[in-house]
Order: C-alpha cells, then structure tokens, then sequence
C-alpha cells in the first residue's frame, strides 16, 4: 500500500473491494475500455435516416478524465466502428482510440509494447467474448453485472454497477483509490507524481 494517509472518500471506496483487487489496482498505468456494454449499456438506437445513436454517462468520463489527469493513460477499443466513438473520445481528449477491433488480446499486446508497458500494468474492463481473451492477459481483468457468467468468471472483479450506468466510473475510482490519487480532486488540487496539474 502506498505510504500516505487516504483520504476518508478513498477508504470509504477501498473498503468494499477486496485486497487482492486493491494490488492490482495499484500498479495499473492504462486503462483500456470497451465500449458497447461498458461505456454504454449496450442498447443500439437507430432514427429513421437509419443514423446510429448511444447513449454515455457523464459520470464515466469524468471518471476517464480523472485517470488521464493523473498520468494513468486511458485506450477505447471496440468491435464496432463509426463516427459516434470517435466524437465521444475528442469530447473526452482520449487520443487512443481503436475501432472494427477483432483480436482485442493481440491489440493489448501492441499497446503494451507501444506505451513500454508490462501486462501487468494493464487494466482491460468488457463485457463479452470478444473481449475474452484480452481480459486473460492482463494484470486487472474487469467485466460488468450484465455480462455473461462466463465473462464474469473471467474477471478478477465485477463492477457493482451496470455498464452505462457508472461501471467505468466506478473502476476509475478504484484505480485512482488504490493510488492515492482520488484525494487531491476532492481536496479541490491535484499534484500527481510530483506534477502540478491546473
């Protein structure tokens, strides 16, 4: 555990959440997201120009944006494609962003080796099978209530809150918890890894 007093919101986070999961936490530096089912509740709109809507959760990007403010990189990868994705990421200012993705676990390999990071320092949240095999490799493997069981299984840990609806928010929290770095938003300042953030 690192070596400062939480702040009483991170204990309050920290004390639902089992250690094993706290360690990985720990160690994560990029989050990696997919997105129907976890940035979204998986619901798919279409209007009569047959135009596809989604619906996101502002608590899940601010919770997206905390985690890059404090220097933990966040990635979208999704199976789909299209212009709603790509909107939803330049609202966010996630640079990082992969579409029509069909081999997620060779995908997180890449971005392993782009980013100089271990596996292990990799966090992977989704919600079905084809995100099976990237959640097996990495160091924080997370899925959502809705998800199949054999998903869940998969997962070293399950949101208590449905994707759409805050999973993604709820992740961050942890990771940002488990780091010690949620404190310094709910103090009004941030100073991440010696960086003073505006």
């Amino acid at each position: 555990m690192l070596n400062k007093i939480l702040h009483p919101a991170e204990s309050l986070i920290l004390s639902k959440i089992p250690e094993s999961i706290r360690q990985r936490a720990q160690n994560i530096r990029l989050v990696a997201f997919d997105v129907d089912g976890v940035l979204t509740d998986g619901s798919l709109f279409y209007n009569e120009a047959g135009e596809q809507l989604k619906r996101f959760n502002a608590l899940d990007g601010h919770g997206l944006k905390m985690l890059k403010q404090s220097g933990i990189k966040v990635v979208l990868i999704t199976g789909r494609s299209g212009p709603i994705v790509t909107r939803r990421a330049a609202d966010l200012g996630i640079a990082l962003v992969y579409q029509d993705a069909r081999d997620k676990a060779q995908l997180i390999t890449t971005i392993a080796n782009d980013t100089n990071l271990q596996l292990d320092q990799i966090a992977y949240i989704g919600d079905d099978i084809i995100d099976l095999q990237a959640m097996q490799k990495v160091g924080l493997a997370v899925s959502v209530p809705h998800a199949p069981a054999y998903i869940q299984q998969a997962a070293h840990w399950v949101t208590t809150v449905q994707g759409g609806y805050g999973a993604a928010r709820e992740l961050a929290d942890v990771i940002l918890a488990s780091q010690g770095l949620l404190g310094p938003f709910l103090q009004g300042s941030l100073l991440v890894r010696g960086v003073a953030i505006q």
